[in-house]
């Protein structure tokens, strides 16, 4: 599997993205994003088991999104930032460089206009 990054405490980017496919994944992620909560509480608004809910949880446990922890008989999760910062740096890099092709194509459009015209069939 490849990593993101070369640095072993960085989250796998595949895991990242696979856990936040899916839509309870993701509404877990939001919830969690207020701060961290019981999974009896993440499962409350759910329309899903309990038992699904922990499954679901593990995902974002295995990714590095969420992180938990058990006191007593409570296991209380909460957002991992590391996670999402991978997650959000993947992005802007490659925002970033898309941002750059399309400044470098408007910029050779600018430079030929007339070339341009004759292929688009613009006169």
């Amino acid at each position: 599997m490849l990593k993101y990054l070369a640095d072993e405490s960085q989250p796998p980017i595949d895991l990242l993205f696979g856990a936040l496919a899916d839509p309870t994944r993701r509404a877990l992620i939001d919830r969690l994003i207020d701060g961290p909560a019981s999974v009896s509480e993440l499962a409350a608004p759910l329309l899903i088991s309990l038992p699904a809910v922990m499954q679901q949880l593990q995902v974002l446990q295995s990714s590095g999104l969420v992180l938990s922890q058990k006191v007593g008989r409570v296991r209380t999760c909460s957002i991992n930032p590391v996670a999402l910062s991978t997650a959000e740096q993947w992005i802007a890099e490659r925002r970033k460089s898309w941002e750059e092709r399309l400044d470098r194509l408007g910029d050779y459009l600018a430079e030929h206009p007339e070339q341009h015209k004759q292929e688009s069939g613009n006169d």
